[in-house]
């Protein structure tokens, strides 16, 4: 391919070859296409239908039960629930009507917006978190063993940590995703995946509901 400079054409370039997948790799592509598409939307129908949250707005609420005194900046909390400002805003104003949030303006040297759950957004939580869990069961955690959960989790944010690394440090903070290193599911894993009660109410534990006295 000719290639135009500011002195008109300079060189010859040759585009590199493209590296089609191959029959293995893309029946793995396609699997994963067909569940990045299906599950969310499968997760979605549950929370509209038995508690009137979208997927998103569930994880907003999780990511702040989990903050410090329930509370955090809007861009902070963005990267939290994995989505755009102009998404969390929507998310925001339609929990905030709900009065399951308010918003609280920070001013001085860092004027910022942040986010506060409110206790009517926690009791909405854990109204919201057993349907939530169940789903998550029947789709996911209880159709595969615990070495395949393992795997799937470790995958993930694997590729999390190529799209977006700031949500791979929240995910894995202690850098035990790195590249050939592979999770092995604990005897006895009930609950938790790592062998404890977990807390967390949309993650791999999925074990009880949420309670303040959890959080620190």
């Amino acid at each position: 391919m000719l290639k135009s400079g500011y002195g008109g054409i300079v060189e010859n370039v040759q585009e590199p070859p493209v590296q089609w997948l191959t029959a293995g790799q893309l029946r793995e592509w396609a699997s994963l296409m067909a569940l990045v598409t299906m599950l969310p939307a499968r997760l979605d129908a549950q929370l509209s239908r038995d508690a009137g949250l979208n997927l998103f707005e569930y994880h907003v609420l999780v990511e702040l039960a989990e903050a410090p005194e329930r509370k955090r900046a809007m861009s902070e909390l963005a990267t939290y629930a994995h989505g755009s400002l102009s998404r969390l805003s929507h998310a925001v104003s339609r929990l905030e009507a709900a009065g399951w949030l308010q918003r609280l303006s920070r001013r001085g040297a860092g004027r910022r917006t942040e986010v506060q759950l409110t206790d009517a957004g926690m009791a909405k939580l854990e109204q919201s978190a057993p349907g939530h869990v169940g789903e998550a069961r029947r789709l996911v955690v209880d159709t595969l063993a615990d070495a395949e959960l393992a795997g799937l989790g470790h995958a993930a944010r694997r590729i999390v940590a190529v799209i977006e690394p700031a949500v791979s440090a929240i995910l894995d903070p202690h850098g035990q995703d790195a590249p050939g290193i592979v999770p092995q599911a604990k005897n006895g894993d009930q609950g938790g995946r790592d062998g404890t009660s977990c807390t967390r109410v949309d993650h791999v534990g999925l074990s009880r509901e949420p309670r303040v006295e959890d959080r620190p």
